[in-house]
């Protein structure tokens, strides 16, 4: 946990209105993002925020589960406005980054076996199957995680 949120727990659930213009961003965006890419978005619309303001705000919204968040396959972290409450998982496109929510009982079953066994309790998981859609499989072109 941050430093500062332990000091000051109100803070984290605080409304400012950076806060509110990311959540508006996000609302609008169906697709994942980076945190630089709704920087971006936010200071072309006018809003005065920082980026380390958008990643402690977007931190705080995935811990807090109003965000699902993606790791690419070379570690940067996308957010999107969750579309479904409950746990769930993602299947996701290397290509153009379409994304399919997933439900997956096998998985849920498998990972409180294992934790079960090995004395683990209180156990939590993610799952993101990355593969290439059938949309972009005869596309030639770059990864997403390629794209800079």
């Amino acid at each position: 946990m941050h430093m500062s949120s332990r000091l000051h727990p109100a803070a984290a659930h605080r409304t400012t209105r950076q806060k509110l213009a990311l959540e508006r961003m996000l609302a609008a965006c169906a697709d994942f993002r980076s945190a630089q890419d709704l920087h971006a978005q936010l200071r072309a619309g006018g809003a005065r925020v920082g980026l380390t303001t958008v990643y402690n705000n977007l931190r705080t919204l995935a811990e807090r589960g109003a965000v699902d968040t993606v790791l690419t396959e070379d570690g940067e972290t996308l957010y999107r406005r969750c579309e479904n409450d409950s746990h769930h998982h993602h299947l996701v496109c290397r290509v153009c980054g379409r994304t399919v929510e997933i439900s997956g009982p096998a998985v849920e079953r498998w990972a409180a076996a294992v934790a079960s066994s090995e004395g683990f309790v209180d156990v939590r998981h993610t799952v993101e199957i990355v593969g290439t859609c059938s949309g972009c499989v005869n596309t030639p072109t770059r990864p997403l995680d390629s794209q800079a």
